[in-house]
């Protein structure tokens, strides 16, 4: 029996492309930077790590197979329930979160091992509600949107507020992602200022609490070492700044082709090269050439995606389209700068790329969600013309019948 593809792999095939290539791509460089760990932890086993991660990318490929198949409009149902219910697991991952690397970012499953990032359901779920949102209120009154926007950005503080703690660039992310969606959603720049006004001001009064008060503990000497690295690279000692130093090397020496596939040698002295500076490990091993070819995978996406936003006539996906567009490729980019230098260490991973489960997870459901809303669009557009048709021929059968009541001698009589 002959399988037709195109009924499996929906919407727009350029994206699914661009996904199998991406996965293509973290294969081989999570099966080359893991090599270290696999010596430390599986006994020199250097396809434990290749064969987890794989079946993790096999796992999203079946979520965007499913997700593109769900109405959108069920997440703007849900939207409400998505929201509340982030705030609770917020609050448990900061108090009661597992640890790792002195931040309490993770929930870890009872009995089963099983840890994943709750800022990742938090992002998702935010960019529904501020989606949510601007659908609902765009024809309301000043009245109206001005209570509802109090609203809005009371969850917009609230659930960045709660993973600042543990993950400043996850929530400074977040915040500029919710602010770019309310301007293209055409909000009045008075609420879009008095929205970035409050949340600068909570900021800046946490952080400086945070260094009067605790200068040396957790994530507070974490945010203030890599700033100071990030600045003053030169006078700072090489301990403090040994990943960025570790980056620019991998870099330096993959130079225009790279050194080839499994050759990388920084792969055994950079922290966490198979997730925060994968990208350093993809330019050493392709050089200059393979890092454009990443970036321009991305734009791709960012491109395609665009074209999805366009088309879309419903203010709810399109609105969503961009949120999930903004944050998929937003959080690439970071990623990128951070193994290049351009911005501080933050500890965002490469979509679809960096290993890590969460990661992939909600990556592949944003995917799946920006393929149904294409989907959804390439329905729009047959019912339109469907209903030209039903239109045009509608208004021959009344032409016609004209005629032949005109035509008909019985109505001169």
């Amino acid at each position: 029996m002959k399988i037709n593809t195109a009924n499996i792999f929906k919407g727009d095939l350029t994206i699914w492309v661009i996904i199998f290539l991406l996965c293509v791509v973290s294969l081989l460089a999570v099966y080359s930077s893991t090599g270290t760990l696999a010596f430390k932890y599986q006994e020199g086993n250097m396809f434990y790590y290749l064969l987890r991660h794989g079946f993790l990318l096999f796992v999203g490929i079946i979520l965007i197979l499913v997700f593109q198949n769900i109405p959108v409009y069920i997440y703007n149902k849900f939207s409400v329930l998505l929201i509340v219910s982030t705030i609770p697991l917020l609050l448990y991952t900061l108090l009661k979160g597992t640890n790792l690397n002195e931040a309490s970012r993770w929930i870890t499953l009872p009995g089963t091992g099983i840890s994943f990032q709750s800022s990742d359901f938090a992002k998702f779920s935010l960019v529904v509600y501020i989606a949510h949102f601007l659908a609902k209120n765009q024809n309301a009154n000043d009245e109206v949107f001005k209570k509802n926007f109090n609203i809005l950005m009371f969850f917009i503080l609230l659930i960045c507020g709660l993973i600042l703690p543990a993950n400043f660039s996850t929530a400074a992310l977040l915040f500029i992602i919710s602010v770019i969606i309310l301007f293209m959603g055409r909000v009045k720049f008075k609420y879009i200022f008095k929205l970035i006004g409050v949340g600068i001001s909570i900021a800046v009064v946490f952080i400086t609490i945070a260094l009067l008060f605790f200068p040396d503990k957790g994530r507070v000497a974490t945010w203030k070492n890599r700033v100071e690295a990030y600045f003053n690279s030169e006078k700072i000692d090489s301990d403090a700044n040994y990943q960025v130093e570790q980056a620019k090397i991998a870099i330096a020496s993959g130079g225009f082709a790279g050194k080839g596939p499994g050759n990388s040698t920084q792969r055994n002295f950079l922290p966490h090269p198979y997730s925060d500076f994968i990208y350093a490990i993809i330019i050493e091993e392709y050089g200059f050439m393979g890092a454009l070819t990443l970036i321009f995978l991305y734009l791709i996406l960012f491109f395609r995606a665009g074209i999805i936003v366009s088309k879309s006539k419903k203010a709810f996906p399109a609105f969503l389209a961009v949120g999930l567009l903004l944050s998929l490729v937003m959080q690439a980019m970071i990623n990128m700068g951070v193994a290049t230098s351009v911005f501080p260490v933050t500890g965002q991973t490469l979509p679809l790329v960096s290993m890590g489960g969460t990661s992939i997870i909600f990556t592949s459901l944003s995917l799946g969600i920006i393929l149904n809303i294409s989907i959804l669009n390439e329905k729009e557009k047959i019912e339109e013309k469907q209903n030209e048709i039903k239109s045009k021929a509608n208004k021959t059968d009344v032409i016609n019948n004209n005629e032949k009541e005109n035509s008909n001698p019985s109505n001169y009589e």
